[in-house]
């Protein structure tokens, strides 16, 4: 083997790509310290295969790349290259099909070397067995070096053997040799593992035949507990579906039910609704009538107590009538003292009548005075109130009047203050503008500056007016805003409440036909009469009650003149046959055309009326759940068409209102604008 050429590229010192030509003969450097010699001789230990930086003077393997300098930045890689002369033919095989072997070694900061030959990826190891088979190597005694002698001369014997077998060329045998013994050491480790697996194996085995008798009667218990298990299942699905029927059943009827109660609900609350607008009128007569009957009650406790006292009068009066009158029987005998008694009596008989026909009069006086107590009261209580609004009004008027004091005493303070800062302004402008002369041009100026200023406080009236008006205008935009938000909501809410009744009505393991019926307007009690619980319904071929879609048959004919139901009705295929058997009429017509009727046909008319062919006859009613349903869909329609309607006239209107606060924003700029001027 016989190097020819060594190329460095950003190795060490060699930072630009160098080439060293190695002729035959004998190749020497000459240089001085520091010149880079001794990195020739570790470029190609490097290139060698040498693994450790420390044998390369550096402190760890990236070290061996330029790290820059005073006019030179760092490289991010290094590279030797050797050119080999094998025209001999000595090297490997693997190798040994070209004359120049190109062995390289390439390293990356931070990335690791990489070693090709002849520009294919080899490992290190192939890189070291091909120089060990040359009797050279990166470690080898035929790159000798500083101290390499006394290392020689120094040498342990096993350090001679090595020399010794590198001078007969069989150092790369015994690097494959000991590369075999690590591989026969490995293998021998691999097979006592496999022994002690096999045993464990083995032991394993048992317990695993143990537990494949216990899976095979555990799959044949869980056979048969899937299989009762199944069976269990089985038995609680038809109980269940036998509940669910029921269920169904029992949700029809509550969802008839409530349909019903919840009609009654709407109709209390319109009434209550009602009542409850009159309420405060009836409040409001309630108290007059309170208040009228307090002064009644006063005026009946003061006549009641005078009654009192007249009573009392004439319990005393009778009590001395009846003494008089033992008196008198006693004094019978006695004739003259019966006269004086009797003159006596009567007397006080007349005085008594006399005080009698005064407390008379009396109570018609004070009757007379309780009414025009009682009208006093009222001119007081009417006179009290206007005395009331009077304060309010004039305590509204003194606060205002209050505002506006302060307000012109604040206006009179900044004008004062105004005032002086201009007095303040005229004295400096006065000082500064002694010396110009030509006072018929400051005048003249003075007179442009308050035209100026005119024009200004015009455009400033004409700013005020332009944002009063979009003021106006953006007021009135507002309430036609708010009243089409409160329509969309209220239809909103009443949409909400209909489609809740709906599909509460509709929640059920099958969806009944009624669905997908949609009925012309006013065909709903007809509709509803005609078919009945019937619309409830589905067609599911799963479920236990449905329709099906029969082919028609030659089904007979209605009688002439009536109107099919069918023609105002987009419903299901299914109910195609039973609405062409259906007759609209009107209801004085029904009776008359019923003897007309062919088996199976029946008439109804638009309130309800139904007259079948067997001569079953049921008068208008209260409307069906059917029906109800029926016409609170078509209702829902109509909901949603006005909403829409709603909602456009919303964005209209919301339109006008932004464009009004548009305008009323260019107004104040413009206002703003024209104070500033």
């Amino acid at each position: 083997m016989k190097l020819t050429r060594l190329r460095l590229h950003g190795f060490k010192s060699f930072v630009e790509p160098t080439d060293f030509m190695i002729e035959p003969g004998l190749t020497g450097v000459v240089g001085p310290n520091g010149c880079g010699k001794s990195n020739l001789v570790e470029a190609l230990r490097w290139a060698m295969g040498e693994t450790s930086h420390k044998s390369l003077r550096a402190a760890d393997m990236d070290a061996v790349i330029f790290a820059g300098s005073g006019n030179r930045p760092a490289r991010n890689h290094a590279e030797v290259v050797m050119t080999i002369d094998n025209s001999d033919r000595t090297a490997p095989a693997a190798v040994n099909d070209s004359q120049l072997l190109e062995i390289s070694r390439r390293i990356e900061r931070e990335a690791g070397s990489a070693y090709r030959i002849n520009g294919r990826d080899v490992r290190a190891r192939d890189v070291q067995l091909l120089f060990a088979d040359a009797a050279t190597g990166a470690r080898s005694p035929a790159l000798v070096h500083q101290g390499k002698v006394g290392e020689i001369i120094q040498a342990k014997p096993e350090q001679r053997r090595r020399i010794l077998e590198d001078a007969a060329g069989v150092a790369g045998l015994h690097a494959r040799r000991h590369e075999a013994e690590l591989r026969l050491k490995a293998a021998e480790t691999n097979l006592t593992r496999v022994e002690d697996v096999i045993g464990q194996l083995t032991g394993q085995m048992d317990g695993l035949k143990k537990q494949a008798r216990q899976a095979i009667r555990y799959r044949e218990v869980a056979a048969k507990v899937r299989k009762s298990e199944a069976m269990l299942f089985h038995l609680r699905w038809i109980e269940a579906h036998a509940d669910v029927n029921d269920a169904a059943q029992t949700h029809d009827l509550a969802v008839r039910e409530a349909a019903e109660r919840t009609c009654e609900q709407a109709e209390s609350a319109r009434i209550q609704a009602i009542r409850a607008a009159e309420l405060p009128a009836l409040r409001e007569a309630e108290a007059r009538a309170a208040a009228g009957l307090q002064r009644l009650n006063n005026a009946r406790e003061m006549l009641d107590r005078e009654e009192e006292r007249a009573k009392e009068r004439v319990s005393e009066l009778d009590r001395r009538l009846a003494q008089f009158v033992a008196d008198i029987a006693r004094e019978q005998q006695q004739t003259a003292d019966a006269d004086v008694a009797l003159q006596r009596l009567d007397t006080e008989d007349a005085e008594l009548k006399e005080e009698i026909k005064s407390r008379v009069e009396q109570r018609s006086g004070v009757d007379e005075r309780v009414a025009e107590a009682e009208a006093m009261l009222a001119e007081t209580e009417r006179r009290f109130a206007e005395l009331t609004t009077e304060l309010a009004d004039l305590t509204a008027k003194r606060n205002q009047l209050e505002a506006g004091v302060r307000t012109h005493r604040d206006r009179l303070a900044r004008l004062d203050h105004e005032i002086a800062s201009v007095q303040a302004e005229e004295e400096r402008l006065a000082q500064e503008t002694g010396s110009l002369g030509d006072i018929d041009v400051l005048a003249a100026a003075v007179e442009t500056a308050q035209q100026t200023l005119a024009e200004a406080e015009a455009t400033v009236q004409a700013s005020e007016t332009g944002h009063v008006v979009a003021r106006q205008t953006l007021e009135a935009s507002r309430s036609p805003l708010t009243e089409a938000e409160k329509r969309v909501q209220r239809l909103e809410t009443e949409a909400r409440t209909i489609s809740k009744i709906l599909n509460g009505e509709t929640k059920n393991l099958w969806p009944p036909i009624i669905d997908g019926i949609t009925v012309a307007k006013g065909y709903e009690k007809a509709i509803g009469a005609a078919l009945g619980d019937d619309l409830d319904a589905p067609v599911d071929p799963s479920a236990p009650m449905r329709w099906t879609n029969v082919p028609a048959s030659e089904d007979p004919a209605l009688p002439e003149g009536v109107d099919c139901l069918a023609n105002h009705v987009q419903a299901p295929p299914e109910l195609a046959r039973r609405l062409a058997q259906i007759g609209v009429v009107a209801k004085e017509r029904g009776a008359e055309l019923v003897s007309q009727l062919k088996t199976g046909q029946r008439l109804v008319s638009l309130e309800g009326d139904v007259w079948r062919w067997d001569g079953f006859v049921t008068a208008a009613h209260a409307p069906t759940g059917a029906a109800r349903r029926l016409a609170e869909r078509a209702r829902l329609v109509d909901i949603e068409h006005e909403l829409e309607q709603a909602r456009n006239e919303v964005i209209t209107k919301r339109q006008a209102l932004e464009n009004a606060e548009a305008e009323l924003r260019a107004a104040s700029a413009a206002e703003t604008a024209s104070r500033e001027a």
